[in-house]
């Protein structure tokens, strides 16, 4: 098990719930409802990956392939640009994050990319019953 991943999944989890708290109950009277809903997407999107953290914490199991490290990093790279770039515009107005959030989106999808290679190039360990 990758326990690192795993710690770094339980804390991008309370904050997601947190977060999401937060924009249902915190922003309806401070922002308009289209910022709650992009602040709702980077809410959306930080759970998605907080789960994908979880596989790869326990893909050690079966996957010893450094591949699935590096989808880990991207994801919470992924989270941190994409959410995180969504959370401030949707907060402070901040339009200079436009060109973040799709970086963070790239980094999502090449981290699922790599974990179906690391799978695709796993080798099939027979278990005696």
């Amino acid at each position: 098990m990758r326990k690192g991943f795993l710690l770094l999944a339980a804390l991008s989890g309370f904050m997601a719930v947190a977060l999401g708290a937060f924009g249902a109950h915190g922003l309806k009277n401070v922002t308009s409802a289209e910022m709650i809903a992009i602040f709702n997407l980077g809410v959306e999107y930080q759970f998605y990956h907080t789960f994908a953290l979880i596989v790869v914490a326990f893909s050690g199991h079966w996957l010893t392939s450094r591949l699935i490290d590096w989808a880990g990093y991207l994801f919470i790279a992924g989270i941190g640009l994409f959410s995180g770039s969504l959370y401030l515009y949707a907060l402070l107005g901040t339009k200079w994050t436009g060109p973040v959030t799709p970086i963070g989106g790239v980094c999502f999808l090449v981290g699922w990319l790599l974990i179906a290679l690391a799978v695709w190039r796993n080798r099939v360990v027979e278990l005696d019953d």
